[in-house]
């Protein structure tokens, strides 16, 4: 194997503060980091959106690509998008008290968006 750097095993050296621990005790560390790993992930998650992400929400909420489209370009244009193009129209449906479907055609429209404005930047979302 010429050419090839040969590795040093330094396995027992970086196992050294591991060594003392029980199964249990190993089992609770790995969880205890593994959370730390993800938990910067899912604060990502929880903060940020894009409009991939709301057009892929509203079409799990049964719109077509077509109609989710201009749907989270108006949620761009009035600064809404990241409360969640999905949750504003469901907030609307719920206002107006119509169903979500009729909510999101309607805001297609044109319509609502003044009070979804007023929903979300007023405080009261």
């Amino acid at each position: 194997m010429k050419g090839y750097l040969k590795r040093q095993d330094d396995f027992q050296v970086r196992r050294q503060h591991l060594a003392n621990l029980s199964d249990e005790e190993l089992k609770q560390r790995f969880w205890k980091l593994a959370e730390q790993a993800v938990e910067p992930l899912l604060e990502l998650a929880r903060t940020n959106t894009s409009p991939s992400i709301e057009r892929s929400v509203l079409l799990r909420m049964g719109f077509s690509s077509l109609e989710a489209k201009p749907l989270v370009e108006n949620a761009i244009d009035r600064g809404l998008i990241g409360k969640g193009v999905g949750h504003v129209v469901y907030r609307i449906s719920k206002e107006k008290k119509i169903p979500l479907r009729q909510a999101g055609l309607e805001m297609i429209e044109g319509k609502h968006w003044d009070d979804a404005v007023a929903i979300f930047k007023g405080g009261n979302e």
